[in-house]
């Protein structure tokens, strides 16, 4: 019988997003325990795994946080459609820890009844087998209501109540409507019923456009009451007219297949083959000290870390994330072609190939089994080191693909795949393509690339984080008195960090040019008393 291992979740939840969606915890069974919405996956399921959550949660809290022995998620566009897909996934699994949405409750719809004479927008809960037309369903109640008022005014239609209008209903310009129903035929209400549905099934650019212009004057007026009334107003239609996926049975989201999402993406960009191992690539230059960079590696869909890469910009001057993208490209595939060289200095024809095409067939050959000069086999080197990836994909639209296909093209790599994928619309960019590829929201191949994306953007920035902290510590050498620019580069050459500095006894001290045992001893004597301050 095998053992299955529990997963090491601090470090898989390294591989969630910033993004809102649904995560699900499970036991050593694989049975769903718990069900749980997030406005951000990373942060909400990484605040499970503190060292201070266990020893400071209630009993229900420690006992789910003993049971859990993996977890997984899915990612959503937008809050509301986190609340939804999360009561979904309750009432399909019943979590054992979940305490709401287990009384069935289900969110708002709004019914309108095409056979009554004069239909009414009314509210449900539940959606029956007739003729009626149904919107929603709609995880805000409030901004719902709110949009059924305004809708009572501008189309002049029923909301609430049942059957035939009575004779309040029809002569009265106040109470349901702002004029009078009586003054109108059925067949003009029906008029008005159907565009209120287009504007409830989010056609409602035309009406949003008036209030956002009313607003604009009320405020240039200095009426800023009415203002905010109609700004309120705008953001409840956004929210109750914006489109809502909806999660049924048949369509709930599975776990993570990497195969599938790998199938899926060489189908969508028209591949010869799934992408076995890709390269994503992403700049970080939150400031101009330090202009950073990542390279992250999947392999069969999944992050490998031990190929992970970091850099530091070296030949661009202030914020060009163009130039930045082309030194980073260019710095990693002459360094794989140059490591193919050294391993293979034999292989004379390979300067009469294309790079791409001599790696290609240096990787089929079968490796040479060498001998020592005792005998043994020689553990040959592998190739996998210095083998190009099946796909290269920049983080950035149109300028950074640009920037890195012409580095590419200088070292020959013609026909390495590439493509650059756009955070703001997730727009995929492809070379000699002018119109950007948009993946289904629900793509798995969009998934895999945000999943890539999001780990090549942590990994910059961490890595970022960690220059500007060891910049602030290298710092506190200028005041020290004696120690000029050279000698601290120098110093921080010798022993890497102001900590390790710290650590050294005068002796290693002085052996760092232009450090005597005066000078040393003052270093030292700074760093303890600085130390001691903190």
């Amino acid at each position: 019988m095998s053992i299955v291992t529990k997963p090491d979740l601090v470090k898989k939840v390294h591989d969630l997003p910033h993004k809102p969606g649904v995560y699900l915890m499970r036991d050593r069974l694989n049975r769903v325990i718990y069900v749980g919405k997030a406005r951000d996956l990373r942060k909400r399921v990484g605040s499970y795994f503190l060292p201070s959550r266990l020893s400071n949660a209630d009993i229900k809290t420690r006992a789910l946080l003993d049971s859990v022995w993996d977890f997984e998620f899915h990612t959503v566009r937008t809050e509301p459609e986190a609340l939804l897909l999360e009561g979904r996934l309750i009432k399909e699994y019943r979590p054992r820890y979940n305490i709401s949405f287990r009384d069935d409750k289900r969110f708002l719809l709004v019914k309108v009844d095409m056979a009554d004479a004069w239909p009414r927008f009314r509210l449900t809960r539940f959606k029956k087998d007739d003729q009626a037309r149904y919107f929603g369903p709609f995880a805000n109640a409030g901004a719902l209501r709110q949009t059924l008022a305004f809708m009572r005014k501008r189309f002049g239609v029923l909301t609430f109540g049942r059957g035939i209008p009575t004779e309040r209903e029809l002569k009265s310009s106040t109470y349901q409507v702002p004029m009078k129903l009586a003054d109108i035929t059925v067949e003009d209400y029906r008029l008005r019923i159907d565009a209120a549905c287009d504007f409830l099934a989010g056609k409602s650019r035309e009406a949003l456009d008036v209030l956002e212009t009313e607003m604009h004057k009320a405020a240039a007026d200095l009426d800023f009451e009415k203002a905010a009334q109609l700004r309120d107003m705008v953001g409840n239609l956004r929210t109750t007219t914006k489109p809502m996926r909806r999660f049924t049975r048949h369509s709930l989201p599975s776990a993570i297949d990497p195969a599938a999402d790998l199938r899926a993406l060489a189908d969508a960009l028209s591949l010869k083959d799934s992408p076995a191992v890709m390269e994503c690539f992403d700049i970080s230059n939150i400031s101009t000290t330090h202009i950073v960079a990542s390279m992250v590696a999947f392999k069969d869909g999944v992050p490998d870390r031990s190929n992970y890469r970091r850099y530091r910009v070296k030949t661009v001057e202030g914020q060009n994330d163009f130039a930045s993208m082309a030194e980073v490209i260019r710095r990693r595939y002459s360094r794989i072609l140059l490591e193919a060289r050294e391993q293979h200095p034999d292989a004379a024809e390979f300067s009469q190939e294309l790079p791409g095409d001599a790696l290609a067939r240096l990787a089929a050959e079968p490796e040479i089994v060498a001998l020592d000069e005792n005998g043994n086999e020689i553990q040959p080197r592998s190739f996998v080191a210095v083998r190009l990836p099946d796909l290269v994909i920049v983080d950035g639209g149109k300028g950074q693909l640009s920037s890195a296909c012409k580095e590419l093209q200088r070292l020959g790599l013609h026909d390495l795949p590439i493509i650059g994928l756009a955070k703001e619309f997730e727009e995929i960019y492809r070379p000699a393509t002018p119109m950007p590829l948009r993946l289904p929201e629900d793509s798995g191949a969009l998934h895999l690339l945000q999943r890539i994306r999001d780990e090549a953007h942590r990994v910059a920035n961490g890595y970022h984080q960690l220059l500007m902290k060891k910049r602030v510590a290298e710092s506190i050498l200028d005041d020290c008195r004696g120690v000029s620019q050279a000698r601290k580069a120098a110093l921080l050459r010798r022993f890497g960090s102001v900590e390790r500095l710290r650590k050294a006894s005068i002796e290693e001290i002085t052996t760092v040019e232009g450090v005597g045992p005066k000078l040393a001893e003052q270093i030292l004597d700074f760093l303890r008393e600085r130390s001691a301050a903190d």
